[in-house]
């Protein structure tokens, strides 16, 4: 039946229908937002050969740590500045991670500075606005800039200089449900670093069962740049900044 019904395939390349004939439909139609970025992700899809890994990552600390910094600095720091400074720290350990292929296919381009993306969940759709010069910034700075940024990108006005220039990105689902997800590549970025939702789980330490607060993270990458063993290497090293960020004194805040 559906067979007789197709027509012909769209750009997509998925044959269509008349779907009336089996109820009532409401024609909603793709802003220019929604239309930007089916595009972009269609073409990342396509092109690029992605491939996902999967961490659990035991933030109990790093959590104690930041409720400690909120406190001493009377403000509400989040997880993402977190996140992204062990991002950032792990990427200089992990040089392809922070690049672009060449558009011959015969180089990789080394960037050597740290622009982050980060998803933003908006009205209009997901934006993706870009910390510049990450590296550059205190634990207080990321997290200005990343207030400022996701609320120019909600409340639309968000400028073309603040969304360009990525060299990595990072998205998270922060409270929303899920344990967690494949993130897309950020095209022509080659890497992609997904946050799931923290979780208190019972895990074995030294022999014994215990409550520890576990953080799902996924590294989706160009396979073209980036081996399995790379990327499994790069999620060690992002571990590891995570837990020196749950020391006290050894991060500028």
């Amino acid at each position: 039946m559906t067979e007789s019904l197709a027509g012909p395939p769209r750009a997509s390349g998925v044959a269509t229908y008349d779907y009336s004939l089996f109820g009532d439909v409401e024609v909603a139609p793709f802003s220019k937002i929604r239309k930007a970025i089916a595009e972009r992700t269609s073409a990342s899809w396509s092109s690029v050969p992605q491939v996902t890994q999967y961490d659990m990552i035991d933030i109990t600390a790093l959590e104690k740590r930041r409720a400690a910094l909120s406190a001493e600095k009377k403000t509400k720091l989040t997880l993402l500045p977190l996140i992204m400074k062990a991002s950032v720290e792990a990427l200089k350990d992990h040089p392809p991670l922070n690049a672009s292929l060449d558009p011959s296919g015969d180089a990789l381009i080394l960037k050597k500075y740290y622009n982050i993306g980060f998803a933003v969940d908006t009205p209009i759709g997901l934006l993706v606005p870009v910390v510049h010069n990450a590296d550059r910034l205190d634990l207080t700075g990321l997290s200005s800039w990343l207030l400022e940024l996701a609320e120019k990108a909600r409340s639309g006005r968000l400028a073309f200089a603040d969304a360009e220039g990525g060299s990595f990105t990072v998205t998270s689902l922060g409270r929303l449900g899920g344990y967690g997800f494949s993130p897309i590549v950020n095209a022509p970025e080659v890497a992609v670093l997904g946050i799931g939702r923290a979780e208190d789980q019972a895990v074995v330490r030294n022999g014994e069962i215990v409550v520890r607060l576990m953080l799902p993270v996924s590294l989706t990458y160009d396979h073209r740049v980036v081996d399995g063993a790379q990327g499994g290497r790069f999620l060690e090293t992002f571990q590891d900044r995570l837990s020196d960020l749950a020391k006290e004194d050894t991060v500028e805040v």
